[in-house]
């Protein structure tokens, strides 16, 4: 059987399980029915109002009852009163305090707070209300169905119409959905806004966050770099490391587009609106199997909104951007939310903006690091940042979401470079553009309260490209890399029990890579496209314990890559146990792989600063990157204590030596191994109110295993041995503060042989190195502080402003360096990358 057919039988059998609808198995039938039928029974005829009865729904009364038993037993179940006007006709009373339409009040059952926006819908028909404000519903026609109370955040619940029928609007609670369905280990977790899951995942909702050490705003991948085991050792988003992985091995998800560009000002910035997100949970393991690729890490990052929200927005500036936000709500049904973001650093200098670009452009074309001091060299940049997003959502009837996505972010930078040379200038031209454009729709629809589906498709593109005009000569170097990523994802949901829920899916993913170099002198010319498409079958059980004790997921992913054809199949799962309400267990495991890496060539590729390219796994000498990991954690929180410990295994196979940023004797080496880290995350935390303190620490044994190397096994260079972090947080009213440190062992390093060049062949004398990584840098200290102020402006406004500095102490610590030979003097000499300088920031932001 070939692969189309295989995918065809059982992506037919396994996904297109239409969502089952319950059958009613009672006897129960409409009052008017049972009317009729002892009108026939007794040759009797009944005089009523046709909506005073039609609520009503009940089991008939026995064949054997007599007409006025029969009487006696619906008057008893309705409260309806019968009169004899003759002996064949009969009157029905009604309550007139009953003459209203169907009311009621919806409250939260653990705040008692109104719940809005809330579905109430009479089954079986297209009647439906959702509630106000005050969770006040009116249901206008009156029926004898069911009727189904649905929200987002809450757990659906069916209820007799008859509940309602009586003279006042009564209450309703609904339990919401986060006790109900996900239980939480610390719903403080760090700070304010952070939480830690049952189900082994950190969410964090950047509207609700408090401060954080150095951070003047929610920054999603900064903020993710304060949990335990997640790091970068050279201060930059772009080279986060989770686990001891590389960046490249976190998959990063915004509104189902994946995003190949995470950072602004090439890493120092996220490359996402802070104040936008709604949603984000990141997994280091136990991932659920909807999720492929990112053997480290999964962060998904959802703005979408449980219902129609009012309109609101916001606009804020600091030191190195401004932005907006807004939320329009066009209709009852439908709203748009916009928002952008671009830097002001081609306008306008500040100190903020100086530091960041010594930062992050060190030793690189643009710093005009040459080693020819005799001559003049001066250099102009112009850089500029922006990212821009727009979602529509769309309500279909009352069961049905629709929404749109779009998103855009850019770096551009030019350079501008002279030398004067014997009273002669010259001047060259270098760009470097990095874009990326992301489109996803997605419909969510809820077929019952037990079943549940959703689709998307999505497309994700990322450039970049760059023009490098050497200052010394006439050579152009023109680079590019692209990928288109395109798919399809189907997930459908069904509620078996109070107890078990299965989810099912299917996924196609289809990514092109392309890599281009161009060089006009000596002419050279490179042009390579790699496509790779995957299916990807899924199937997931969830448990939760009546006692809520146990809870857990068991799950597959079955993919198969056409090109290879190769079927990989990677099991997940996540179990959590309660030994009493403050002490719980929790294992994880999971095997994941991904197709997708990032390569360094040269190190001055792309100008020097983002010199990673992405590509493909072609099963050869880029093999497919596999990984298996297990973990086994406690957790205890009690009397606002809170101690978590996790201990974790992780094997990453098919890591080539290319993507792992050697600098060393293996710097233009292209072998394949794999990498091996063990560890333990450790924290404690203390809530004092309104002031939260926490340190954790984290240790990790990270080594490569490269066969073809000489030593085989030597330490990760992302390997970070022992880390401390830890914070102070002060959240009294509305004025925020927070002061942080973070200490860690220097990353591994490979110091030379000698000063002096090894002259294998004369014309290219190399650098003589030690064992690789049998040393290490200096350790890492830094201490940061942020705060801010918020002032009422009225009920739905609020202006914010605050400021951060990051590095107080100034400490200039070296995060990376490698070694080169000096044209001038013909000795090694070292270059060093510095950590960010003394950094301040500050912000102003007005919501309303």
């Amino acid at each position: 059987m070939n692969y189309n057919r295989f995918l065809i039988v059982i992506f037919s059998l396994f996904v297109f399980v239409l969502p089952l609808r319950a059958q009613n198995k009672d006897k129960a039938i409409v009052l008017k029915n049972i009317f009729e039928n002892i009108s026939k029974k007794h040759n009797v005829n009944f005089n009523f109002i046709e909506e005073e009865i039609a609520i009503f729904k009940l089991i008939p009364p026995a064949n054997s009852f007599t007409l006025q038993e029969k009487l006696n037993y619906i008057s008893e179940k309705t409260q309806l009163k019968f009169e004899f006007i003759s002996e064949k006709y009969i009157s029905v009373i009604n309550n007139q305090k009953l003459d209203k339409p169907l009311c009621g009040y919806l409250l939260d059952e653990e705040t008692k707070e109104p719940i809005q926006n809330a579905t109430l819908l009479v089954t079986g028909t297209n009647t439906y209300t959702i509630t106000n404000k005050n969770g006040f519903f009116e249901l206008k026609t009156k029926s004898a169905n069911t009727i189904e109370i649905s929200h987002l955040n809450y757990k659906s619940e069916l209820i007799q119409s008859s509940f309602l029928y009586v003279e006042n609007c009564p209450k309703l609670y609904l339990k919401n959905i986060t006790t109900a369905l996900e239980n939480v280990i610390a719903q403080t977790y760090l700070t304010k806004g952070i939480t830690k899951k049952s189900n082994g995942t950190y969410e964090i909702k950047p509207k609700k966050i408090g401060q954080l050490p150095g951070l003047t705003e929610p920054d999603v991948f900064q903020t993710m770099q304060q949990i335990p085991g997640i790091n970068a050792t050279d201060e930059s988003i772009s080279n986060t490391s989770v686990r001891g992985g590389t960046h490249d091995q976190n998959l990063f998800l915004w509104n189902g587009i994946r995003l190949y560009q995470t950072g602004h000002f090439f890493g120092l910035i996220s490359s996402l609106n802070p104040n936008l997100a709604h949603k984000i949970n990141i997994a280091k393991n136990g991932t659920s199997a909807f999720y492929g690729d990112g053997v480290s890490s999964s962060v998904l990052i959802s703005t979408h909104a449980d219902s129609i929200e009012n309109t609101k927005g916001a606009i804020g500036i600091n030191l190195i951007n401004a932005d907006f936000y807004t939320k329009v709500k066009t209709s009852n049904k439908s709203n748009i939310e916009i928002s952008g973001r671009r830097s002001y650093t081609d306008l306008v200098t500040s100190p903020t903006y100086t530091n960041y670009f010594n930062k992050i452009f060190q030793n690189t074309i643009v710093t005009n690091y040459f080693d020819n001091q005799n001559i003049k060299y001066n250099s102009n940049e112009d850089f500029y940042f922006y990212d821009f997003t727009a979602q529509y959502h769309q309500k279909i009837k009352q069961k049905t979401d629709l929404f749109v996505d779009i998103l855009s972010i850019s770096n551009v930078l030019d350079v501008l470079q002279t030398k004067t040379e014997n009273n002669l200038t010259t001047s060259k031209y270098s760009c470097l553009e990095q874009q990326t454009y992301g489109v996803n729709a997605l419909l969510k629809t809820d077929w019952n309260v037990k079943n549940s589906s959703e689709i998307s498709i999505y497309a994700s593109y990322y450039n970049i490209n760059s023009e490098n005009e050497s200052i010394e000569n006439n050579q152009i170097f023109n680079q590019e890399n692209t990928i288109l990523d395109t798919g399809i994802k189907l997930q459908n949901s069904h509620i078996l029990s109070d107890k078990f829920t299965f989810l099912n899916g299917y996924q196609f993913n289809e990514i092109g890579i392309r890599n281009v170099d161009i060089v006009n002198t000596p002419v050279f010319s490179r042009k390579i496209k790699e496509v790779l498409k995957n299916h990807a079958l899924i199937a997931e059980l969830k448990y939760r314990s009546a006692n809520d004790k146990f809870n857990g997921r068991i799950g597959f992913r079955q993919n198969y890559i056409q090109e290879f054809s190769t079927f990989i199949f990677e099991p997940r799962i996540q179990l959590n146990y309660k030994f009493t309400p403050f002490f719980q267990l929790e294992i994880m495991g999971e095997s994941k792989h991904q197709t997708t890496s990032q390569i360094v060539d040269l190190q001055q590729d792309f100008l020097g600063i983002e010199k990673r390219r992405w590509t493909l796994s072609n099963n050869e000498d880029i093999p497919i990157v596999k990984s298996n990991q297990a973990s086994l954690g406690f957790s205890f929180n009690k009397n606002n204590w809170l101690l978590t410990l996790e201990n974790f295994y992780k094997k990453v196979d098919g890591i080539t030596s290319m993507s792992q940023g050697f600098q060393n004797q293996f710097e233009f080496v292209k072998t394949s191994g794999n990498y091996t880290v063990y560890g333990t995350e450790f924290l404690i935390q203390k809530q004092f109110k309104p002031i939260t303190a926490w340190i954790s620490y984290t240790f990790q044994e990270n080594n490569y295993d490269f066969n073809t190397l000489n030593p085989a096994t030597f330490s990760n260079n992302f390997e970070i041995k022992h880390a401390l972090k830890s914070a102070i947080i002060s959240d009294f009213k509305n004025i925020k503060l927070a002061i942080g440190a973070q200490w860690f062992t220097g990353r591994p390093t490979t110091f030379p042989s000698s000063s002096t060049p090894i002259y294998t062949y004369p014309e290219t004398p190399t650098v003589g190195y030690q064992m690789p990584n049998s040393s290490n840098l200096e350790d890492y200290f830094q201490v940061n502080f942020s705060g801010s102020y918020a002032f009422n402006m009225g009920k739905k406004s609020k202006l914010n402003l605050g400021f951060s500095i990051q590095n107080v102490l100034n400490n200039k610590i070296s995060v990376n360096q490698h070694y080169r030979i000096n044209n001038n003097t013909n000795i090694v000499e070292q270059v060093n990358t510095s950590s960010l300088e003394r950094t301040p920031n500050a912000f102003l932001r007005f919501t309303f």
